[in-house]
């Protein structure tokens, strides 16, 4: 299904849209998922209500697009260093600064738990950010099964997502500590390379 925001042309300069979509960030960090408002988006970048939705359509997408816009780092496809472990510690080192990481599994939180309740956002998010994101991943690991760094028939494959997304949320719930590239790093070399390569 494609998204309502795919089949409008923009209008917004590159610069505009990347500024409107850090107001959005901003304003979900302050406020949360469900209190925010596209009279508040409006307001807060001098734009038309009716602007807003004919460019995304609805809060929804445009919380997606501005999700997509403030993800750190290179796509997954894009890195290709030639081996797992490098592709893995590539992403970590150009996708997770250790002062922006608390600060954006948070907002991921609360956005997460807004999704569970409603189905608009949960669409969105998954045909913006997860979808995508997931296809990216496994162009990355398809490349590591081609390198015969894991078997095609490893069933870890299937659980890498779930073991990244236990990445970022894990040492907050168990340990009350921010996640850091060491964490990261450590994680990968303890959990997610032995589960591929066993």
């Amino acid at each position: 299904m494609m998204s309502v925001a795919t089949t409008r042309r923009s209008r917004l300069t590159p610069e505009r849209e990347a500024e409107l979509y850090e107001a959005v960030l901003q304003l979900l960090r302050e406020v949360g998922y469900d209190a925010l408002t596209m009279d508040a988006v409006a307001a807060a970048t001098r734009s038309s209500k009716a602007t807003l939705y004919r460019q995304w359509g609805s809060k929804a997408e445009l919380v997606a697009r501005a999700l997509k816009h403030g993800k750190p780092g290179p796509e997954p496809a894009a890195v290709d260093t030639g081996s797992l472990r490098g592709d893995l510690m590539e992403l970590i080192v150009r996708g997770f600064d250790d002062s922006r990481i608390e600060q954006d599994a948070a907002l991921m939180r609360g956005v997460g738990r807004a999704a569970h309740d409603n189905p608009d956002l949960l669409r969105a998010l998954r045909e913006v950010l997860i979808e995508p994101g997931l296809a990216d991943l496994r162009v990355l690991l398809d490349r590591a099964v081609e390198r015969g760094e894991i078997r095609a028939d490893n069933p870890a494959l299937d659980f890498v997502p779930h073991m990244l997304i236990g990445a970022l949320i894990s040492g907050e719930l168990i340990e009350e500590k921010p996640v850091t590239q060491a964490f990261l790093v450590g994680y990968f070399d303890a959990v997610v390379l032995p589960a591929l390569r066993a």
